[in-house]
C-alpha cells in the first residue's frame, strides 16, 4: 500500500523520493510563510550563518540573538529526530520514520492556534525545530543522498548531472561518461516543488496566515497513520 510504504520501516527508492517530494513542498511553504510573518528564513542554515556573519560587524552582539535561537532550534530538532529513530529502531518499531514526520505536522499544525501573548521567538523556535527534524527525517531514510529544507546542495547535482549530460565521450577504451537522467529529473522535481511550495506560502499566508499550516500538516500527517496503527496494534493486549 503506497501510503504505508512513504513513511514505513521498510524503504524504496520510489518511497525515499516520493518522501522527499512532500517534505520538499512543506520546506518552501514553511520557509517563505515564515519569511512573511517574522522576516527569518527558517529552513537553511547557510543564509542564517551568513547573516550572521555579515550583521555583527554592523549591528554588534545583540543583532545575533535571534539566528543564533533558530539556528539551535533547526540542531536540536536534527539530534530530537535522530535519538526519535534510533530509540524506535532498537525497538523494531514500523513507525520509526512516520512518528517523526506526525511530530513536524503537530508542530506546524500548533502554530494556526496561537496561544495568548504570541511571541516571535517561539514560532521561530517550532519553525526551525520541524525543519531541523524534517531534514533529518530524509538525510535518514535515504542515507544522507537526499536533502529538501535547502536547494543548494539539489541544484549543485543538477549542475553535475547537466555536465555529464553535454560531455563529449571521445577517448575510446575509457568508461563512458553518462548522467543519471532519472536522477536529473527527480532533483528538478524537488527543487520545483520548493518553489511551489513558497509560491504557495507567498500567495496563502498574507490572507489566512499560520492557519496555511493546517492542510499542510494534513499532508504530513496521512501517510504516518498506517504504520502508527500497526505499531499501536502489536503494543495492544491481546
Amino acid at each position: 500500500m503506497p501510503l504505508r510504504r512513504l513513511t514505513g520501516r521498510n524503504r524504496s527508492t520510489a518511497a525515499n523520493w516520493q518522501l522527499a517530494a512532500l517534505l520538499a513542498f512543506t520546506a518552501g511553504t514553511v520557509d517563505v510563510s515564515g519569511y512573511l510573518a517574522l522576516r527569518q528564513f527558517t529552513s537553511h542554515m547557510s543564509g542564517i550563518v551568513a547573516a550572521m556573519a555579515a550583521d555583527i560587524a554592523t549591528r554588534g552582539l545583540d543583532i545575533l540573538l535571534q539566528p543564533a535561537v533558530v539556528l539551535g532550534c533547526f540542531l536540536a530538532g536534527a539530534a530530537f529526530c535522530a535519538i526519535l529513530v534510533n530509540w524506535e529502531r532498537r525497538r523494531n518499531r514500523e513507525s520509526l520514520f512516520a512518528v517523526p514526520v506526525l511530530l513536524e505536522a503537530l508542530l506546524l499544525a500548533s502554530l494556526a492556534f496561537p496561544l495568548k501573548g504570541h511571541h516571535i521567538l517561539l514560532t521561530l523556535c517550532v519553525l526551525s525545530f520541524s525543519m531541523g527534524l524534517q531534514n533529518a527525517i530524509i538525510t535518514k531514510v535515504s542515507h544522507a543522498e537526499i536533502r529538501t529544507t535547502h536547494i543548494t546542495g539539489m541544484v549543485t547535482d543538477i549542475g553535475i548531472e547537466l555536465g555529464k549530460a553535454l560531455y563529449w565521450n571521445r577517448t575510446t577504451g575509457r568508461v563512458p561518461v553518462h548522467a543519471e537522467r532519472s536522477r536529473l529529473l527527480l532533483l528538478t522535481m524537488l527543487v520545483t516543488l520548493f518553489f511551489t511550495g513558497g509560491t504557495l506560502g507567498a500567495f496563502a499566508y498574507p490572507h489566512v496566515g499560520f492557519l496555511l499550516m493546517l492542510p499542510v500538516a494534513a499532508l504530513l500527517a496521512v501517510p504516518t497513520i498506517l504504520p502508527i496503527a500497526t505499531d499501536l496494534h502489536l503494543l495492544s493486549p491481546s
